[in-house]
């Protein structure tokens, strides 16, 4: 029976979740994902746990965040003034917006914390920092 290796294109079930268990994305109701290995459209991590299943076959693996989202940077955190707000957004904890830099360019920014009249806005990745755990169970391999 075939390997998968870099280059091949597959199709597989996953969920994933935190080390605590909350799962944050699954695709068992639906349609697997197809993905080919090693041109960089999902995390590394995942990528390589997917090397060497054969068709049919279910691991769970464990990434950590150098392999999937990257460590926290502290660099995209920043406090703002509620006033700089426009006045149809109230600024809710948990909250993503999309803001316009100078240059054009959007960034998207959650908000993570509201202190008296500062809101703080933090453009990481919702995972970053995290472990993830992945099931995985391979369904094709073209």
């Amino acid at each position: 029976m075939s390997k998968v290796k870099d280059g091949d294109t597959v199709k597989v079930y996953y969920t994933g979740k935190l080390e605590d268990g909350t799962v944050f994305d699954s695709s068992k109701e639906g349609e697997p994902l197809e993905l080919t290995i090693g041109a960089g459209n999902v995390i590394e991590g995942f990528e390589k746990g997917v090397i060497g299943m054969e068709r049919g076959s279910s691991k769970t693996v464990t990434i950590p965040p150098e392999e999937a989202y990257g460590s926290m940077n502290e660099e995209l955190v920043a406090k703002v003034k509620k006033e700089n707000f426009p006045e149809n957004i109230t600024p809710v904890i948990g909250e993503q917006l999309q803001l316009k830099q100078q240059d054009g360019n959007i960034v998207n920014v959650t908000i993570a914390e509201i202190r008296g009249d500062t809101v703080t806005l933090d453009a990481n990745h919702p995972l970053s920092g995290k472990t993830l755990i992945f099931d995985i169970e391979l369904v094709e391999i073209k």
